[in-house]
């Protein structure tokens, strides 16, 4: 339910980008009277209408948001009727500004407000019903609570009786034991299967999260690559333009296109940390892997003159995990560790890996300063750095390759003693 409510969120982000696609490449033609303006126009309005027809089967259960995108549609016909008017209108007059196209753009800007208001009225429905269906869960989660307690009390309840009927009838003590034996079982495996659901919850709410956290990236991608795409093709005609060379100019120029080409980095570096991808598995040994990723990390450890603690359970044995991107986990930790330790005297990191549960368990722990909860907290939300000059997507790349590999990453942490990454990933 909760996917299917962030695939509704998304198809509405995608529709309304479509629409200012149209009408953002429509604009850019008029003003520059240039063809590759009218690249985002062209297949935009197709794309609207198969992405509205794919949101009515996704709403179809809901009549009141079927109804309120049935209004958006006809406003989006209506917006893209007027752009192909204008277009031809444009071109009939040989590329100069009509009136039947100035009279037309109070109707145009009332349209788009009422696509805009009706997208953003469809998307409060959708997360008002994904507030309800956390809800749900949280009351399930409770009654689960509530189930285990009873359960813990009458368990206890029983092995009291069994132990009173132990001390008083001597005959029947066996049969006593057997039955204390039985209640100790059921109440451990009540105890983990309810440790199972805890942590099925907190990995489900972090995916969940690290979801959402994608989605914005994409929308903040979105919103910025349009108008990032116009400032470079109106920084190369205006380059076009200058008939005589200008040093200074052609400076400003180079700056513009230097600082475009970073943020559009920025902006695939950001997409990169919050996507999953595809992953090549194969066995390897859990302690050879941190071997080689501490060999990578060598000229950092020396240079910081870290001394490093292992303690290596010999019976880890391998793990199934796509070899170079683990080791990108790996070292995004240790060198998070190594800089947190900067400017203390006797610097110690140690790495320990030992079988827990039937599963991996590696623990990374620095004797730096430490961080607070609410730093602990944000450590793997995207562009949260202390850093000065970090740019606060190792962690959440670090993150998304955990997860990836259907894994566990937590931090324990206090403030003046240190910081421990705890990773946990499934055996080969």
């Amino acid at each position: 339910m909760v996917v299917h409510t962030n695939k509704v969120i998304k198809t509405l982000d995608d529709i309304m980008g479509k629409v200012r696609d149209g009408e953002t490449g429509v604009r850019g033609y008029v003003i520059t009277k240039k063809m590759e303006f009218l690249f985002p126009y062209f297949g935009s309005y197709e794309k609207a209408d198969s992405l509205t027809y794919l949101l009515l089967d996704l709403i179809a259960d809901n009549p009141e948001q079927t109804k309120r995108l049935k209004t958006i549609k006809k406003n989006i016909d209506r917006r893209f009727e007027i752009l192909r008017y204008s277009i031809k209108s444009f071109n009939d007059s040989n590329r100069q500004m009509t009136s039947a196209m100035q009279l037309l753009q109070p109707e145009s800007i009332t349209i788009m407000d009422q696509i805009r208001v009706g997208i953003l009225s469809l998307e409060r429905e959708e997360n008002k019903l994904l507030t309800e269906r956390e809800a749900r869960m949280n009351s399930t989660t409770n009654a689960i609570g509530t189930i285990t307690i009873v359960s813990l009390v009458v368990a206890f309840s029983l092995l009291f009786f069994g132990f009173i009927t132990y001390m008083q009838v001597s005959k029947e003590r066996k049969k006593g034991e057997q039955d204390i034996i039985k209640y100790q079982n059921q109440l451990k495996n009540r105890i983990e299967d309810l440790d199972k659901v805890n942590t099925e919850l907190i990995k489900m709410r972090s995916l969940e999260k690290f979801a959402v956290t994608g989605r914005i990236a994409r929308a903040i991608a979105h919103e910025i690559r349009n108008p990032l795409t116009n400032i470079n093709l109106a920084s190369d005609q205006l380059k076009t333009d200058i008939v005589k060379e200008d040093e200074n100019a052609l400076f400003l120029f180079d700056m513009i296109n230097r600082n475009s080409s970073r943020i559009n980095q920025l902006l695939s570096d950001l997409l990169n940390s919050t996507k999953f991808s595809e992953l090549n598995y194969e066995k390897v040994s859990a302690n050879t892997l941190i071997d080689e990723t501490l060999e990578e990390a060598e000229d950092r450890i020396t240079l910081n003159k870290v001394k490093i603690t292992k303690k290596f359970d010999p019976h880890t044995g391998n793990i199934s995990v796509d070899k170079t991107k683990i080791k990108i986990a790996f070292l995004n930790v240790i060198i998070n560790a190594i800089e947190a330790m900067e400017g203390k005297e006797n610097k110690e990191l140690t790495i320990e890996t030992k079988v827990e549960n039937n599963k991996c368990k590696i623990l990374i722990s620095d004797n730096g300063d430490g961080m607070d909860t609410e730093s602990v907290g944000r450590l793997f939300e995207a562009y949260f750095t202390s850093k000065p000059k970090g740019n606060g997507l190792g962690l959440t790349n670090t993150q998304n390759i955990i997860l990836n590999h259907n894994g566990e990453i937590s931090v324990e942490s206090t403030k003046g003693q240190g910081t421990t990454f705890i990773i946990v990933l499934n055996p080969s």
